[in-house]
């Protein structure tokens, strides 16, 4: 791990924080901005690990990282659970659940994070209902989007799994032309199918014109009929 090197400032880090929390006071603010602590981790590296405790709210300032849970310490059955994508808040939940980490998280590329502690949140939730609503809004939607995935995990088809996860992929992380650049594992896990399934899935697709596939990348050109096959299950 190493000291971040970019442009951003811990005070402009402080701000875009502050902004998303709904705004701070000038002096819990500056609280905020001397607290902070800003790395940037490298490709593959771990940010947190399962069973420690939390002491650090994440915030992704660049990069992307992933959150996922070995089966019973197997690296083979691993699940991949989330992607958290820059201004995004993460591995502060089980702190507020009294609780040590579940989950593992890595960088899946150069990845810059914002560390907040955690102690500094919650007086912060506690002082200032901007912070209290903020993490309300935030646990909640963890806990609908989980609902959601459990649901559509466990009644859709495999190929209806994939098409949902490229589809929510390009939503969250992608552009007009979306280009995929993932592990065909991390799909798999994501689509809780196995790496097989999803690569001869992804070659279906790629000859029913769905999408375009070059080396690692993966490029939707027919999202409309994806959609499709994603409501269908």
């Amino acid at each position: 791990m190493t000291n971040e090197t970019t442009n951003a400032s811990k005070a402009e880090v402080a701000r875009m924080i502050a902004e998303s929390w709904g705004g701070l006071p000038q002096d819990k603010e500056q609280t905020l901005c001397d607290s902070l602590n800003i790395h940037t981790y490298k490709k593959g590296e771990k940010i947190y690990h399962d069973n420690e405790l939390p002491t650090h709210m994440m915030f992704v300032i660049s990069g992307k990282a992933k959150i996922y849970k070995d089966c019973d310490g197997d690296t083979e059955r691993r699940q991949l659970l989330r992607i958290i994508k820059p201004n995004e808040f993460f591995a502060y939940r089980a702190f507020f659940a009294n609780e040590r980490y579940k989950t593992t998280s890595i960088a899946l590329d150069t990845t810059t994070i914002a560390q907040i502690p955690l102690e500094l949140v919650r007086q912060l939730s506690v002082s200032d209902s901007n912070v209290s609503a903020f993490l309300i809004r935030q646990l909640a939607g963890i806990l609908g989007r989980s609902d959601e995935r459990i649901v559509n995990l466990t009644q859709k088809h495999i190929r209806g799994r994939l098409a949902e996860t490229l589809l929510k992929l390009k939503n969250e992380y992608g552009s007009e032309s979306i280009c995929l650049r993932m592990s065909r594992a991390d799909l798999a896990c994501l689509s809780n199918m196995t790496t097989s399934n999803a690569i001869r899935t992804l070659s279906a697709f790629a000859c029913e014109r769905l999408i375009a596939i070059n080396g690692k990348n993966i490029t939707i050109i027919n999202e409309p009929e994806l959609s499709n096959i994603s409501k269908l299950g």
